[in-house]
């Protein structure tokens, strides 16, 4: 019995210092009732960092309510699921023919929803803003002529977007793109690799923008971390 219980001390340690990758996973401790579900991530920085470009009532209710109603979600239909809770959102949701039909349509809501969400926390920085460098910047005005002309085009594909949805630049076989999906669709279901998303769902900006869309895009690009979207580049490419 000691030896179980030091055991479990140890196993509740380590889980203490998953990396954030893995804290995403669902993991479970059978036979002692132990499960870590899919968890909502903790921010980079304070609800407030962004303002006055995203304010911090509109990053509280997007964070503790939204994002944490996927989690939840995600959660409940993937219960008893060992094979799928083994896995990464990010898996899950490049895979979806691989979930059972029952919950296929939950998962691919509520796992785009948190991947979705997980990907725009850690595209935003407080310190962003400005131009990407290096590799990046050189695909981007590769493929798009500019960086001014990039953002245009982004600008259009989150502007058009009719209803809720999410804007992307992507990389789909080792070319960029920009593209849009409905409500919580990722590219990964289609083969693509995100590396900077935008949301337009209404609560992303109404707070503070109530129905002014396009302003809500032109202060996105205030906020953007290069940096993290150069690192998932030079991943993806």
């Amino acid at each position: 019995m000691k030896r179980l219980q030091k055991f479990d001390t140890l196993l509740l340690a380590s889980f203490r210092y998953l990396s954030r990758t893995e804290a995403l996973k669902k993991t479970a401790y059978i036979g002692r009732n132990f499960i870590m579900a899919f968890e909502l991530p903790q921010l980079p920085y304070a609800y407030d960092a962004l303002e006055p470009h995203i304010d911090k009532e509109t990053m509280n209710i997007h964070h503790t309510k939204h994002h944490n109603t996927y989690v939840t979600n995600l959660n409940n239909a993937l219960e008893g699921n060992q094979e799928l809770l083994s896995k990464s959102v990010e898996e899950i949701v490049a895979n979806l023919d691989a979930v059972p039909e029952a919950v296929r349509t939950a998962v691919r809501n509520n796992g785009g929803g948190h991947a979705n969400h997980t990907l725009f926390w850690e595209i935003l920085s407080p310190n962003g803003g400005g131009q990407p460098t290096g590799e990046l910047a050189d695909a981007i005005t590769s493929k798009f002529g500019s960086f001014d002309s990039f953002k245009e085009e982004f600008a259009k594909a989150a502007t058009t977007r009719f209803g809720s949805g999410w804007a992307w630049l992507a990389v789909n076989n080792g070319e960029l793109e920009v593209t849009s999906t409905p409500n919580q669709d990722n590219p990964l279901s289609e083969g693509k690799t995100p590396l900077l998303g935008l949301d337009v769902w209404e609560h992303a900006y109404y707070l503070n923008y109530q129905n002014r869309r396009p302003e809500y895009i032109n202060s996105f690009w205030n906020v953007v971390n290069w940096d993290e979207v150069a690192k998932r580049y030079s991943a993806a490419k």
